[in-house]
């Protein structure tokens, strides 16, 4: 990895660094020799090393041998406790709502992970004069709503045939799926295009779109959602929503500390 060029104000040595934070952070869980470490970040043995050892002795990184082997340190796993502490979902997802629900007309939610199930845990309310009634701090039923669907396009179909299994299929309107089959289906369709929706399957005459977004470890945290009336959607605006839902996912990721994704991707 070749050394950016620097901007300004930027401390060579600590972009340094913490490129090589990532590189040890993106590599194999047994970590890296140096000789590798070096390779990657394009410098030379001897500098690397003293990066190496500055992070070993400040606790980012750990060695062990043979090797020795890099890996990353136990003060990591403490900033990271102390971010989560200091940042909470709410506070970083309001001003992207705020943000989606400007451009989109629609009243934005976001939900987070809750075994499965969706949490609403955050709105905005949307420009137009309809207010939808959207209580937070409960788990919703993940088959109908656009943000429990991006959620189980995210697992493996085992999961959902669990999940499904806990929950049920309860049917809320004449378009609710409440077959497991179509369901899978559906889900596929959800990962390929990178968003879910809800096409009046919770509530008659009202729309959704979803997209999840993904913490440092890769595992789906949470979804965002788009609500608005069916009557007032263009032909062929569904997919600019949910074009749009999936770009401020992927930054509610970014700020996670993730990778922003394409689209929700089962292993």
């Amino acid at each position: 990895m070749p050394d950016p060029q620097p901007a300004r104000y930027t401390v060579r040595s600590v972009a340094r660094a913490l490129g090589l934070v990532d590189v040890v952070a993106d590599g194999p869980p047994h970590g890296q020799t140096l000789t590798e470490l070096s390779r990657a970040v394009g410098m030379s043995k001897s500098a690397t090393y003293a990066l190496v050892r500055t992070l070993v002795d400040a606790g980012y990184f750990s060695e062990s041998e043979p090797g020795p082997r890099y890996r990353l340190g136990l003060t990591l796993l403490r900033l990271g406790d102390v971010a989560g502490r200091q940042d909470p979902l709410a506070d970083v997802v309001q001003p992207i709502l705020r943000e989606l629900a400007t451009e989109t007309g629609l009243t934005t939610r976001a939900a987070v992970v809750d075994a499965g199930y969706p949490v609403f845990v955050e709105r905005v309310d949307g420009p137009g004069t309809v207010r939808f009634h959207t209580p937070l701090g409960r788990r919703e039923l993940p088959h109908a709503s656009s943000a429990g669907k991006a959620i189980l396009a995210t697992m493996p179909e085992p999961q959902v045939r669990e999940l499904v299994a806990d929950s049920g299929l309860p049917r809320r309107t004449r378009h609710t799926i409440v077959d497991v089959d179509e369901l899978l289906a559906d889900l596929a369709v959800t990962r390929e295009r990178g968003y879910a929706l809800d096409d009046e399957e919770d509530v008659d005459g009202v729309f959704c779109v979803g997209a999840a977004f993904f913490d440092h470890t890769g595992r789906c945290a949470g979804a965002l959602s788009g609500t608005g009336i069916k009557t007032d959607l263009p032909p062929g605006r569904v997919d600019e929503l949910g074009q749009a839902l999936r770009r401020y996912a992927d930054r509610v990721t970014r700020q996670m500390g993730g990778r922003a994704l394409n689209a929700p991707v089962t292993t």
